[in-house]
């Protein structure tokens, strides 16, 4: 038996692979980067060396949590240098993990922060000498099912990855995919073989701490599922400076043909390549690639076999054409074969050739491309699925079903007998495949569709998604969200944000939310709806209610507003107060750093309409009725041409100063420059807008006696400083911002401490108290308050001098309830409008070009 320094000095006759005994050879070469430093291959090899002597030179079975930590990386190596074959599983599904400990029985447990569990000395297992790598098959995670493969599998395929993409020295990989995806694991063996550097993170591409490590790191590529892709878009990856960066990979589903184009021609702009690659795990990782000149001319195509692989195309009886069939890969990459159980582990090499599943034709450029897949697997999300063997989960579970795949979902038909739930089915699927719930359609039949020969017909099966009208939401929940935002199309995954909720719509959605789930989780408006959970039922007799501080301020601010100007009490600053809360809430709802630049702008662009229209609307109706109003107000124009003097004619300068600061916000951050440094700078950004604003505030510039300024001009510091407030996540920020606030509002009205204090009260009580002690009767009317409160304002000029002679009490009453009532027309029209111009989109769409 080869002792563990005789492994890692590469001894003649030793199977295992190349890049995880040679590591030393590479010197003092970075391998490891993480935000905290760098580990050299020496460091590296020295630590591998350690960890293998303390596996032992007995082979036993280890299973791995996956995790890009040098812990987990280096016992990983160590394994694989000292012959113990690793079962890697995935580090973010403990489910998975108990599930293949309890099926295949390991000798060594090692978990996600490195830690092992010896758990006997000597193997339980007869291990085939050639075994060392156990995966998981393609969306079957946590399932029994693995994919075997042998030393040669990893280094052949490792060769060959390097040498097509031409992984040199000097490049750093950055690891966006997970260490136990085959295609994530295979960028780790082919730059550890080449003795590139590894940049180890588990952040998203959507966070832009990976970018800044990136960056920091001179990172030269990193890898993508078409899924990253959506990500990238978000972002505005395009804009992103990234002056290292060589190539981008992309395998794990095929990505649409106008992606894979503009990528390609995004990279030919800025410097880099797109490599477009298809893989299997049952083929270590990878099958094919598309040189990346042939991107923007042949987007469809899977390419080329690797290097030292080949393709054949065997006859499909479905797909008769010349040169089209399923696709049957040959290379020493491909694995040894399945197991499902601990006994098949000692098995050698069963599968010689690998039958994709896919049907693919050779074109006469001599690429070939996937045209459809056999009928038998599916390709869901980049997840490759076997209905089989959902067939017989299923049956396991007592029902009977056919199973078909189509692009974006698996059809499941069941037959009634026993009265299956679809949600039942569903959650089955689901929890096995690794599917989102929305990829898996489930319909209840009297009968499985036969042919006449007694088979299934699984065409009749596929067809039944085609035939099936829009699904119900599929909760409680999602009816509710469908019911406020009028959007038919809410699915478990939606967001409040995701689906275009604004401020507008937001209070009756929290307060609903409230009602239901007895709370509101923190950042309930970002969260997907299956991630809202409901309590255990209250205790009888329990009554305890928050309110929102935000839709609280509201509420009480224009209550505030309207009774001051009626005289009935004297309480000023809520108009002020509510442009911090418009700036809070527009940071809230349209700059999440998931939403891309195009969609915050239609967002905005959305929420300014619904201030606008029916603003418009009501000036329109009482212009002719008073001379209190000019045309200036028509179009809201009077703050900026007057006429100054008229003390009536300012009654809108709210509606006038939101309206311009919303549109003036939008503007700027439809601008890539903007848009890009707020997703870096997001508390940066407003406090400096702030601080910009404070040069009109204390007019600075000395025009406050020549000319006129408009009220958004002055006032929009403090529209910045509620942007800021929401922005702020840290303690340290949140008291920038509230000092920024009580140093500046104080003297903004001369002679006033008692209106400015009542604007500072406000804006501490918005960035320190997300809730306050409420009641279902008072949240109830404030929710009520709140969402209508633009439309109080409004309105209630005309409405309370009707009244105000007989009561002012009675006035202030007549005027809430005014611009409520008015504010359920607006909605309601804005509904109107808002399906009129899709039918008028959809319309234009259907004409011929």
């Amino acid at each position: 038996m080869l002792t563990p320094s005789d492994l890692l000095s590469g001894r003649p006759g030793d199977t295992s692979p190349l890049f995880a005994r040679h590591l030393a050879a590479h010197g003092d070469r970075p391998a490891l980067l993480t935000a905290d430093g760098a580990l050299s291959y020496r460091r590296l090899a020295e630590k591998v060396t350690r960890t293998a002597a303390r596996l032992g030179t007995h082979r036993r079975l280890v299973l791995l949590t996956g995790a890009h930590t040098t812990d987990v990386l280096v016992t990983y190596l160590a394994a694989l240098a000292a012959g113990h074959p690793v079962l890697l599983v995935p580090g973010d599904n403990p489910e998975a993990v108990r599930s293949l400990t309890a099926a295949y029985d390991p000798d060594v447990v090692v978990s996600a922060d490195g830690r092992l569990d010896e758990r006997r000395a000597v193997s339980a297992h007869e291990l085939h000498p050639d075994l060392a790598l156990l995966l998981s098959t393609s969306g079957s995670t946590g399932s029994p099912k693995l994919v075997r493969l042998s030393y040669d599998n990893l280094q052949a395929n490792a060769e060959s990855i390097a040498t097509y993409l031409d992984i040199r020295e000097d490049d750093r990989a950055a690891t966006s995919l997970p260490m136990h995806y085959c295609y994530g694991l295979s960028v780790i063996n082919s730059h550890l073989l080449r003795g590139a550097g590894l940049v180890l993170t588990d952040l998203s591409v959507a966070d832009d701490a990976f970018w800044d490590l990136f960056r920091a790191a001179r990172a030269t590529t990193f890898a993508a599922v078409p899924y990253t892709f959506d990500l990238l878009d978000r972002i505005g990856f395009a804009d992103l400076s990234l002056p290292h960066l060589r190539y981008i990979t992309q395998a794990g589903g095929r990505l649409a043909p106008d992606r894979v184009r503009h990528y390609a021609e995004l990279g030919r702009r800025e410097g880099w390549d797109l490599y477009v690659m298809y893989g299997q795990t049952e083929a270590t990782a990878r099958l094919a690639y598309l040189p990346p000149h042939l991107a923007t001319t042949h987007p469809s195509a899977i390419g080329i076999p690797i290097p030292g692989g080949s393709f054949h195309l065997e006859p499909h009886p479905d797909w008769p054409t010349e040169a089209t069939g399923e696709l049957v890969y040959s290379g020493p990459n491909v694995m040894l074969g399945y197991a499902e159980h601990p006994r098949d582990l000692a098995l050698g090499r069963t599968t010689h050739d690998l039958h994709t599943g896919d049907i693919a034709r050779r074109t006469p450029d001599g690429l070939y491309e996937i045209v459809g897949r056999n009928n038998r697997f599916a390709k869901i999300l980049g997840l490759r699925i076997d209905p089989e063997r959902v067939e017989a989960l299923l049956a396991r579970h007592g029902f009977r079903a056919l199973c078909a795949g189509r692009d974006d979902e698996l059809v499941v038909a069941v037959s009634d007998v026993g009265g299956p739930a679809p949600e039942t089915v569903r959650r089955i699927v689901t929890g096995e495949c690794g599917l989102p719930a929305r990829a898996v359609a489930v319909h209840v039949l009297p009968e499985l569709p036969r042919l006449a020969t007694g088979k299934p017909d699984y065409e009749a099966v596929r067809k039944l998604a085609a035939a099936a009208p829009a699904p119900e939401p599929p909760s409680d929940l999602c009816r509710l969200y469908a019911r406020i935002l009028d959007r038919p199309d809410v699915t478990e995954d939606s967001s409040f944000v995701s689906l275009g909720g604004d401020s507008l719509s937001y209070v009756e959605m929290s307060l609903n939310l409230e009602q239901a789930l007895g709370h509101l989780p923190p950042d309930w408006h970002t969260k997907p709806i299956r991630d809202l959970r409901r309590p255990a039922p209250p205790s009888k007799g329990s009554r305890r209610r928050t309110l929102e501080t935000g839709i609280a301020l509201r509420a009480a601010a224009i209550v505030l507003i309207v009774g001051s100007h009626i005289h009935v009490f004297y309480v000023k600053g809520g108009a002020h107060l509510l442009l911090a809360v418009a700036g809070y809430n527009l940071a809230r709802f349209h700059l999440t750093p998931s939403a891309e630049r195009r969609e915050r702008v239609r967002h905005g662009l959305r929420s300014i309409a619904r201030i606008v229209l029916p603003s418009l609307a009501w000036i329109a109706v009482v212009v002719p009725l008073t001379d209190d109003y000019g045309w200036t107000n028509l179009f809201l124009l009077h703050s900026v041409l007057g006429p100054h003097a008229s003390e009536t004619a300012m009654h809108f300068w709210f509606i006038e100063a939101l309206t311009y600061i919303l549109v003036a916000a939008v503007a700027l951050l439809s601008l890539r420059v903007v848009d890009r440094t707020e997703r870096r700078f997001p508390f940066a950004l407003p406090m400096s807008i702030a601080a910009l604003g404070l040069m009109t505030r204390y007019d600075l510039l000395g025009l406050g006696d020549r000319v006129h300024i408009p009220s958004a001009v002055v006032t929009f510091w403090l529209f910045a400083l509620g942007w800021a407030a929401a922005k702020a996540e840290s303690t340290r920020q949140r008291v920038l911002v509230t000092v920024v606030a009580v140093a500046t509002i104080p003297g903004f009205f001369p002679g006033e401490p008692f209106r400015d204090a009542v604007i500072a009260a406000g804006f501490v009580l918005l960035v320190w108290v997300r809730s306050v002690p409420s009641s279902g009767v008072v949240n109830s009317v404030a929710g009520v308050l709140a969402s209508g409160s633009l439309y109080i304002y409004l309105t209630h000029w005309q409405i309370y001098p009707l009244i105000d002679d007989v009561s002012g009490w009675l006035a202030l009453v007549a005027a809430l309830l005014f611009g409520i009532g008015y504010a359920a027309v607006a909605n309601r029209g804005m509904r109107w409008l808002a399906g009129v111009w899709a039918q008028r989109r959809r319309g234009a769409a259907e004409l011929p070009l």
